[in-house]
């Protein structure tokens, strides 16, 4: 899982200079999870040895997966963030692990103390790490709604990730689910609510001017396909509540790369933000073997490992 989220993470990166050149975050992310589900169509029809039945089978699993997770979580959050501060939309999004704990407990499942004081420690990281105080902005009632509906759209990637799917390689659902994703995403733009639009000018990367396919097919190749792929099998050993607590790491690994890369130094709040992520991880994986959502695995299902 932590490799999936250190895959994630270099999408902030690497993007950020496409971005800057002009291109929009809606048509980037359009781009880039199209092209991490072709670069997995190949293998995923290998997995499924030609047969498609297995996906017509989980066809609303599929569809749920490209909706909600993919094209649901990340045109929420870029329409959340036309109107909020970054930081503050992120910080939102980001409370997804405590809305899986949440209705973990709307389930009927004793929440722990341990799990409790974990979810603090990692808010309380991801607060600091991200700063939203210090962003400035105005506060927009419409896109707080837009960011919770982000966060809505995280807690339930972790859910349908944790999903078991006998029969459906784990391949061939993030391949159908990215390519749902972009055609969602591309739906959304031509409505007007976010904007589509790219740009062919060369990019900036850690002082080298590079052609602007290069960052992305990178992007889609690592934080994309092999991220979502990663993540899956993660979710699947780990459970939906351990995984969405471990995947708050990203923000970590973003910072950390942003220093290596960009020079971007972090400051001594952000450090210690980072370490109560890390702590508010170890503190909920110590409850287990009895979480409140079980990992996605029966008796004699083999897990198969294959990705932000």
């Amino acid at each position: 899982m932590l490799a999936a989220q250190a895959s994630f993470s270099t999408s902030s990166i690497l993007l950020k200079p496409l971005l800057d050149s002009g291109w929009s975050p809606a048509a980037a992310v359009a781009v880039r999870v199209a092209l991490g589900g072709l670069l997995l169509a190949v293998p995923a029809v290998l997995a499924l040895r030609g047969d498609l039945r297995p996906l017509l089978r989980n066809a609303r699993l599929v569809l749920g997966y490209g909706l909600v997770a993919v094209a649901g979580t990340q045109v929420l959050y870029f329409a959340a963030v036309q109107r909020l501060p970054v930081a503050v939309a992120l910080l939102i999004q980001y409370s997804a692990p405590v809305l899986i704990v949440v209705l973990g407990w709307l389930r009927g499942t004793p929440v722990r103390l341990v799990v409790v004081a974990g979810a603090v420690a990692s808010v309380t990281g991801v607060v600091l790490v991200v700063d939203p105080f210090g962003s400035g902005g105005a506060m927009d009632a419409a896109g707080i709604a837009l960011a919770l509906a982000a966060a809505v759209c995280l807690a339930g990637y972790y859910l349908i990730s944790a999903v078991p799917t006998p029969g459906l390689p784990p391949l061939a659902l993030v391949s159908c689910g990215l390519l749902v994703g972009a055609a969602a995403t591309v739906a959304v733009g031509f409505t007007g609510l976010l904007s589509l639009t790219v740009s062919a000018r060369p990019v900036v990367l850690g002082g080298a001017t590079l052609p602007w396919w290069l960052p992305m097919a990178v992007v889609a190749l690592v934080a994309t396909a092999l991220a979502y792929s990663l993540s899956l099998a993660g979710s699947r050993r780990l459970g939906s509540r351990l995984a969405s607590f471990a995947g708050l790491t990203e923000v970590v690994f973003a910072v950390l790369l942003a220093w290596l890369l960009l020079g971007e130094r972090p400051t001594p709040l952000q450090l210690v933000g980072g370490a109560c992520i890390l702590a508010g991880v170890v503190l909920v994986r110590a409850e287990r073997p009895a979480g409140t959502l079980p990992p996605a695995r029966r008796p004699g299902d083999a897990v198969t490992s294959s990705p932000t």
